[in-house]
């Protein structure tokens, strides 16, 4: 019978709530449990999937093809417990849900209204495909007090009033300011935070207090007491170095050990929480570092590629290096020299994946830098698609390669797909389709080349990785490029879609046409991230 722990938040955004929970799940499960993550956000789109990544941060996609918040990827992580569709749902989703079954007289002529019919369909998402699991934890975008966020917290009461405390336990994240001037810590923000929870009915159980200093113990009786939380369930979270210290710093603190009190379960027998310690002893005290310049659209904002970077990490954790990363913006070097003055140094050159004509000839001129200068070169969705734009243009002579998602005239390398295969269906698309859901989402099987680059990388034939995108590599250049030098060494098993390119007689030349960070984890790096970083360092040997 599975327990419901909510995580909400106060006083601000950005608190880290998604860390906390993925940090919370990885603690339950080093004590044995079996965990499940999910997110509830209070926005009005139907997923993240169509939102700027300067409004959202990066779009996490799922095995099973959802577009998600990026926190899933926290999940992830931290857990190793794969998310599916059924583990973010957002406000946008739920009237969509609830619009459809009014039309269809679902309702059968009941005016429909926020409580019980919103609330109802959100506490059948929380509650819904549990499992075998031991702990859910769910989520709740936002903060306490937010308008939009109403029904959730209504909905997160009745289902604590329905199952029990027995069964439920309420963590409110909120913030400990430092006042420089005063030289105090101020804690009226989370009183006054906790009162708002406590007004719409929900009383935490355990409150996770964001501070850069320790909280007195003055301070924690004060909290404890007007909050009418126990003292010892006033949880100080400090800052770490690492997002991978949190688990560690999270034990120390005892978050753990209230979790299982509130559950009155047993605290007999400590966690093994040793991979924790061997991934944090690994990233303070690497063996030397490496240059990784991201070459991307969005790098003002790096959450925008927050995966990508989590990776890169667990590619130095793998070589016990630390991995120094450099955001380019392509857009600024879309000239020779611009492009030799920004990569001359770096020790291995990354283009991510993105959407639209902007930036994307700085991105050809990074990939073309790479490639005279035989730097290691890993090219993800869009970047493999550039790598074979570029290697069309230069190597083989067509000058006016091309994508067809971009304007103007030109030989297109790169298309819309229209149809395509998955498993035994046959999926469709087509350019006046909407944007949200039309792309070739979530995981799809690719067939390796033996003896190719990835194949020694895999150590396996046969490989399964997530995608989003809507343009594909055509298939007809395969012969003219391979004459050339780049290899397609993974096509779809149907022959028809190519997954990877790579190029002979260069060091290390990889493209993608997935997201190989999105299966990344601490404690088992993607075998594309810990084979680059290898390169990479390897070639700072060299430099």
């Amino acid at each position: 019978m599975s327990r419901y722990i909510f995580i909400t938040g106060g006083v601000v955004s950005s608190l880290g709530k998604g860390l906390a929970s993925a940090a919370l799940g990885a603690l339950l499960q080093a004590r044995g449990y079996k965990v499940r993550l999910r997110k509830l956000d209070p926005y009005l789109n139907v997923d993240p999937g169509t939102m700027s990544p300067y409004q959202h941060g990066e779009v996490y996609v799922t095995d099973d093809g959802a577009e998600t918040d990026l926190d899933l990827g926290h999940y992830e992580r931290f857990t190793g417990v794969a998310a599916a569709q059924t583990d973010n749902v957002t406000t946008g989703r739920i009237y969509q849900q609830i619009i459809e079954r009014e039309r269809r007289g679902d309702y059968l002529g009941a005016t429909v209204q926020v409580i019980p019919h919103v609330t109802d369909a959100i506490k059948e998402f929380v509650l819904s495909d549990a499992g075998d699991v031991d702990f859910v934890l769910c989520e709740i975008g936002g903060t306490v007090g937010d308008i939009e966020a109403l029904p959730f917290f209504e909905s997160i009461r009745q289902v604590g009033l329905e199952l029990g405390p027995t069964r439920t336990a309420y963590i409110h994240v909120t913030l400990l300011p430092f006042i420089k001037a005063a030289g105090e810590m101020k804690t009226k923000p989370t009183q006054h935070s906790v009162k708002e929870l406590r007004s719409i009915g929900i009383q935490p159980d355990i409150l996770l207090c964001r501070c850069e200093h320790e909280i007195p113990d003055s301070e924690r009786r004060k909290i404890g007491l007007f909050c009418n939380v126990r003292e010892n369930a006033v949880i100080p979270a400090m800052d770490s170095a690492s997002i991978y210290d949190v688990p560690l710093a999270y034990h120390e603190q005892g978050l753990d050990t209230q979790v299982l009190a509130h559950f009155g379960l047993s605290d007999d027998t400590e966690p093994d929480l040793s991979r924790w310690e061997r991934i944090s002893h690994s990233i303070h005290n690497p063996d030397g570092e490496v240059s990784i310049a991201v070459v991307g659209k969005y790098t003002v904002l790096p959450d925008a590629y927050k995966s990508l970077m989590e990776a890169l990490v667990h590619g130095g954790i793998a070589n016990n290096v630390k991995v120094k990363i450099k955001w380019i913006e392509s857009e600024k070097f879309e000239s020779d020299d611009a492009a030799m003055a920004a990569l001359a140094g770096v020790h291995g050159i990354l283009v991510p994946g993105g959407f639209g004509e902007r930036g994307a000839e700085g991105k050809i001129r990074a990939v073309e830098f790479a490639r005279e200068h035989e730097v290691p070169y890993f090219g993800i969705c869009f970047g493999m698609q550039m790598a074979v734009i570029e290697a069309a243009r230069h190597l083989e002579g067509t000058t006016d390669a091309t994508s067809s998602e971009f304007e103007g005239a030109g030989t297109h390398v790169v298309g819309l797909m229209t149809e395509w295969a998955k498993g035994n269906a046959t999926e469709k698309r087509g350019h006046a389709d909407d944007l949200g859901g039309t792309m070739r989402l979530g995981a799809y099987p690719a067939t390796l080349v033996e003896g190719s680059l990835a194949h020694r990388i895999y150590g396996t034939p046969n490989i399964s990785e997530r995608h989003r995108h809507r343009y594909e590599v055509n298939i007809a250049w395969r012969e003219r490029l391979a004459e050339q030098g780049m290899v397609f060494s993974g096509l779809s098993p149907d022959g028809v879609l190519p997954e990877i390119v790579e190029l002979k007689d260069h060091p290390w030349f990889i493209g993608v046409q997935f997201h190989p960070e999105l299966k990344s984890r601490p404690f088992a790096p993607h075998p594309l991230f810990a084979s680059f970083i290898a390169a990479a360092l390897e070639q700072s040997r060299m430099v």
